[in-house]
């Protein structure tokens, strides 16, 4: 059976065990934060090295697996037999466990974390799997959800966080959930429970500078304020480890395909979810929309297509940094 996150982290603190779990999908957070949780407290720690085991994919294969699994367990009521990176087990291989799960050990937790995919619904050991155990599936947020997931993780700690420093982290960090929650955590040592997490707080302990970044570059292009452009170019060129070339010119490009988007839509109310951005950014495409036509969007898009080449080394000797290649393209957008 499928089932929910609270569900299923509820059940295994009530000692409701089944005897297998697949925890797949692409959002790999989740099936680590339940496959810890299992490695963790199914089996107490004084009995951690009789009654529970840990493989890993790539290094047995599925006879094995079922052959740990049939074993019982020698000082708890059940024993833990946990596969990690399950992926890397041959899918020819995972039709033996369906002869397992018919007479499957009840004294044993067998789980399987089959990450960064999902695994294929339609095969027979998916179903055998569903109807004997359990399947947790969790797949890779939008990005346009990542701020709220944020705020609600931040609120957990205890702290609250601006809307504006939520998206901040999520427009910089992407959907990586592991990497936000281990930046996170930077906060959460060094601030005092119940504290507002600001875009200075984010500055000092992430890192992620709150005047300059893409995004505010990509928010004063909208608004084409030369002054504010020139002030944020300039550092990057200045600081290009920080900033480099490869990583700006693709949010650049998304957001000036979301702005012809935004152009092309007849119903506005439903641009944030066309566009699958945060609302909070709403008001600079918005912003964008009156500042560049169709025809203007398309020769930015081709500016960038050009700094992207000259990055590379086509059509630049190597003589033009790519700072000037990035001062260079923004000019000719704003004018």
């Amino acid at each position: 059976m499928a089932i929910t996150d609270k569900q299923l982290i509820a059940d295994l603190k009530a000692q409701k065990f089944a005897p297998v779990y697949l925890l797949t999908g692409e959002e790999n957070y989740y099936i680590d934060q339940v496959s810890d949780f299992i490695e963790q407290h199914v089996v107490a720690a004084e009995f951690a090295d009789f009654d529970r085991t840990v493989v890993y994919g790539r290094d047995v294969d599925m006879t094995k697996v079922v052959s740990l699994a049939q074993r019982y367990p020698m000082m708890s009521p059940v024993q833990v037999v946990l596969v990690k990176e399950a992926q890397d087990i041959p899918i020819k291989e995972w039709e033996l466990l369906c002869a397992y799960l018919e007479h499957a050990q009840p004294t044993t937790v067998l789980v399987f974390c089959y990450r960064y995919k999902k695994f294929d619904k339609r095969s027979k050991v998916y179903k055998a799997i569903s109807a004997h155990g359990v399947v947790y599936e969790k797949n890779k947020l939008y990005d346009s959800q990542v701020p709220d997931w944020i705020a609600s993780r931040v609120s957990q700690k205890g702290y609250s966080i601006t809307q504006k420093g939520a998206v901040l982290i999520a427009e910089t960090l992407g959907n990586d959930l592991a990497k936000i929650d281990n930046e996170l955590s930077k906060v959460f040592i060094t601030l005092p429970k119940g504290e507002v997490i600001n875009e200075n707080v984010i500055e000092q302990n992430i890192g992620i500078s709150k005047d300059y970044n893409v995004f505010e570059l990509q928010s004063a292009i909208g608004r084409r304020d030369v002054v504010q452009c020139n002030r944020i170019v300039n550092h990057f060129a200045a600081n290009p480890k920080d900033n480099p070339i490869q990583m700006v010119l693709p949010v650049l490009y998304g957001f000036f395909i979301k702005v012809m988007l935004y152009h092309l839509e007849p119903d506005k109310s439903k641009v944030a979810a066309v566009l699958k951005v945060n609302p909070y950014f709403l008001k600079d495409y918005e912003t964008a929309a009156r500042n560049y036509t169709l025809g203007k969007l398309a020769s930015c898009i081709g500016y960038l297509y050009d700094a992207d080449l000259r990055s590379k080394g086509i059509r630049n000797t190597g003589t033009v940094s790519d700072g000037e290649i990035l001062k260079e393209t923004v000019f000719k957008i704003i004018h």
